[in-house]
């Protein structure tokens, strides 16, 4: 089985206050790059990046990383748009796509592979963490799943396809909240510091 990634990155955060969510700092270590490595050790063979907005600072905490940049030229037209040029970037052999966002601080490796396993046991083309009624991420596609939606039209994506092949769904029932956990508004990142008793800071450039 050869398994792939798609890591999202390409948003303007207009509820963070124009700010790159994905350059929020837990531990020091820039969420884009915590995702990026949290793939990788998962055993990734391939993880594609996509980026927007911001890419030239998203794009340098990823330095030394086996990371192939994808760049969205229009990423206001929303996140479908970066999930299409994502899949449409991978090799052709990929059996397995994982798609995955960069706002989320607490995903593991152990997380990751828990989606693998039960996709691989699994006769679905879809997998997603459920986690007390609320769907989660990442999300996990078979390779089929995959040519259907690039064959849609511009604005069918992993969302469209989930909802217009129900029966080739399958919800992973979950009590982790790693999977719903994450950050949208400053809000978000208050609510998270209070609930985990961990710091998330910008860096310099972004700070105040």
């Amino acid at each position: 089985m050869t398994t792939a990634a798609v890591l999202l990155a390409a948003g303007s955060g207009s509820r963070m206050g124009l700010k790159p969510k994905s350059l929020l700092e837990l531990n020091g270590e820039p969420l884009i790059r915590r995702s990026a490595r949290q793939l990788l050790d998962a055993g990734v063979s391939q993880l594609v990046v996509v980026l927007g907005h911001y890419a030239a600072d998203i794009e340098a905490p990823l330095q030394g990383l086996p990371v192939h940049k994808v760049y969205n030229p229009d990423p206001d037209q929303g996140l479908v748009s970066s999930q299409r040029l994502g899949l449409q970037a991978l090799s052709d052999n990929t059996d397995t796509v994982i798609m995955s966002l960069a706002d989320q601080p607490l995903v593991t490796t152990q997380d990751i592979e828990t989606l693998l396993q039960a996709f691989a046991e699994s006769t679905q083309d879809m997998v997603f963490p459920f986690v007390n009624g609320q769907p989660g991420n990442p999300v996990l596609l078979s390779a089929r799943a995959r040519v259907e939606i690039l064959a849609g039209d511009s604005g069918f994506g992993c969302k469209e396809w989930r909802q217009s092949h129900a029966a080739q769904v399958q919800k992973c029932p979950s009590d982790n909240l790693h999977f719903v956990t994450d950050l949208d508004r400053p809000e978000d990142v208050a609510e998270f510091e209070k609930t985990h008793g961990m710091k998330l800071q910008w860096p310099a450039h972004w700070a105040g």
